[in-house]
């Protein structure tokens, strides 16, 4: 299980990451996620430097403004995180599609192969 600084670091990465995708500023991003104007950017950029890892209840906030999954910001593979994204776009009868498909798809796969 990944530590707190292992956990920061990532969500700093993913923050920073959706939100420069997005085209906000730091202070657009905060005052959108409920976060008093003043402190705003000042918040946002403690986050995506690491320096502090913000409640559930504002990387979910966070996590609404950017349009992404919440688990988008907390998730270490960059693989997973780009489908959580992906997926995050899609309305929920296409997420039923692609669910159904992606379970498919691994049940028909030979086992992953071993890194040499």
């Amino acid at each position: 299980m990944p530590g707190p600084d292992t956990i920061s670091s990532v969500f700093a990465k993913r923050l920073k990451q959706a939100r420069l995708r997005s085209g906000l500023t730091q202070e657009q991003l905060g005052i959108r996620a409920g976060i008093d104007e003043f402190s705003a950017s000042a918040r946002i950029n403690q986050y995506e430097r690491g320096k502090h890892l913000p409640h559930l209840a504002t990387g979910q906030r966070l996590a609404k403004a950017l349009h992404v999954p919440t688990s988008f910001l907390y998730e270490e593979d960059d693989l997973l995180a780009s489908l959580l994204a992906t997926a995050g776009r899609l309305t929920r009868e296409r997420k039923k599609i692609l669910l159904a498909d992606a379970e498919a798809f691994a049940r028909s796969s030979p086992p992953p192969r071993k890194a040499k």
